[in-house]
């Protein structure tokens, strides 16, 4: 399926047991301006009312015993074949600590694409067949374990909205972001000069472009080496 054109709006479904803890980000700065821009349109689709039984359970315990309990097939496969049914999707996102490290590389492609699914996980995860029939990019914020998807949900739609053309009203500002380029990016400063002491590097109140450029260049990759030296491993002339 081919990406969205620039004028195209991005849709983000989303899929939860736990709509009401997106409600606030959701509402706030960059995300918020997106979708009063008309740049993307996020909705959020209630797991336990696509549940199968009176109680609108979404949970069970697993098979072959264990502590935990898992997302049940049932709700998960009624909500997504019936958005499948209404359109096409670049991408089904299953949010999981076991899945790739996210990347800016992906926040890049993902900002190209035009209709996402998002998987929460919640519990001890989701079942298998899940994962094994309509997931194509499970994705991880990090080597740690938190209580559901929904947190690492909300970093991926934020790292992906901020990216689309028009969001951020100084492009550059994210161009020059950290991983843009595969390194760190260097440090900042604003007015005043001098605070408390503590002055701003000269060369950056200088006006010299070229010399800026070149300093914050070299800072970039000093602060790379010292805090990520795994960026530079596929770097070439260093």
């Amino acid at each position: 399926m081919k990406d969205k054109s620039e004028n195209e709006l991005i849709r983000i479904d989303v899929i939860t047991g736990f709509p009401d803890s997106f409600l606030s980000i959701l509402n706030t700065s960059i995300i918020k301006i997106a979708q009063e821009k008309g740049k993307v349109s996020i909705h959020l689709h209630n797991l336990h009312n696509y549940a199968t039984d009176k109680f609108k359970h979404i949970d069970d315990t697993p098979f072959g015993g264990g502590a935990g309990m898992l997302i049940k097939c049932e709700p998960v496969f009624n909500c997504i074949e019936e958005l499948l049914s209404q359109r096409q999707y670049n991408e089904i996102i299953y949010m999981t600590a076991d899945g790739i490290p996210l990347k800016q590389s992906h926040c890049n492609e993902l900002s190209l694409a035009q209709n996402i699914i998002i998987l929460c996980g919640h519990f001890k995860g989701i079942d298998q067949r899940i994962r094994d029939y309509f997931i194509t990019k499970e994705i991880s914020i990090g080597d740690y374990v938190l209580s559901g998807g929904e947190l690492p949900a909300l970093v991926l739609i934020d790292s992906i909205v901020r990216l689309i053309p028009g969001v951020i009203g100084d492009i550059e500002s994210g161009l020059d972001d950290s991983f843009m380029d595969g390194i760190l990016e260097p440090p900042f400063y604003t007015k005043p000069a001098d605070f408390r002491g503590m002055k701003v590097p000269e060369v950056l109140t200088s006006g010299n472009h070229k010399e800026i450029k070149k300093w914050r260049e070299e800072q970039s990759l000093n602060k790379t080496k010292l805090r990520r030296p795994d960026l530079l491993e596929g770097i070439n002339e260093l």
